[in-house]
């Protein structure tokens, strides 16, 4: 395997932008390629075996890159695909959920854990389990957000609709003395702002997405796939089965990256415009 391939990025539409804006940051060296699903977003609510199909198509369409590394940046298909992906490919395959799972265990002082996701990935009990496994004292609250997601997806994160959307959804975890709160979506660190100002500054927001990539940089070294190169040499790609002019707005505003060049690609059933 070459160690100048780029890592994979795939996810149900923007959210794991960002991851990527994690891994700009941690890994200056690698090259990154991101394939967003924005067409057939949310994947939430949707039945576990779509999930995992549309996550496959995702999948090898970034194989065919020469990828040397599979990030699912998506917690409902980390939640339903990621064992099957990675027992199937012979590149590493990192999925979002193990490593929030850590950062929160690390962070909580009273054991009491708050999980925020779409309703599939609540419905998975992913977190729970994962949370429960390595600290069974851990009394956690979870609590799917389904309106989350479209407000990330139309570009609404910083109007009026979106604060009390926030406001209101989250309020049934104000009275669970909750002092850690796993962000357990990739879209919602682009919410940040109001959920923490709705949870207050006394709990800790996990950003599962951020965590994993330290875990990338770690698998890195392990399997000698660190690149060499220098930054200027790198070139990322990015493709979007939805709207490109959307999916960069979007990314435009989040990775200040300057120029992005954004292609909109065709996997399974999704129409292009």
């Amino acid at each position: 395997m070459n160690n100048h391939e780029a890592i994979g990025f795939i996810d149900s539409g923007v959210g794991g932008l960002t991851v990527v804006k994690e891994a700009l940051k941690q890994l200056p060296n690698e090259r990154l390629i991101y394939l967003g699903d924005t067409a057939r977003c949310p994947y939430g609510p949707r039945p576990a075996e779509q999930v995992v199909q549309f996550t496959w198509e995702m999948t090898n369409f970034l194989l065919e890159k020469n990828i040397k590394m599979l990030v699912i940046a998506c917690n409902t298909a980390t939640a339903v695909a990621l064992e099957q992906i990675k027992a199937q490919l012979d590149i590493p395959v990192v999925g979002v959920i193990l490593p929030g799972t850590r950062a929160a265990l690390k962070a909580t002082k009273n054991n009491r854990v708050g999980v925020i996701g779409t309703a599939g990935t609540i419905k998975s009990g992913a977190y729970e389990q994962a949370l429960q496994a390595k600290a069974p004292k851990t009394i956690v609250t979870s609590l799917a957000c389904p309106k989350f997601v479209p407000i990330v997806e139309s570009n609404e994160t910083h109007s009026s609709v979106a604060k009390k959307v926030v406001s209101e959804t989250l309020n049934p975890l104000l009275l669970k003395q909750l002092d850690t709160l796993i962000l357990g979506c990739t879209h919602y660190p682009l919410l940040r702002p109001l959920i923490q100002n709705v949870m207050g500054n006394q709990v800790k927001l996990i950003d599962s997405g951020a965590e994993t990539v330290s875990e990338v940089s770690m698998l890195l070294d392990y399997f000698d796939l660190a690149n060499s190169l220098q930054k200027k040499q790198l070139s990322h790609e990015f493709y979007t089965t939805g709207s490109a002019k959307m999916f960069k707005e979007i990314a435009d505003e989040w990775l200040k990256l300057g120029t992005l060049d954004i292609n909109q690609i065709r996997l399974g059933g999704t129409h292009i415009e």
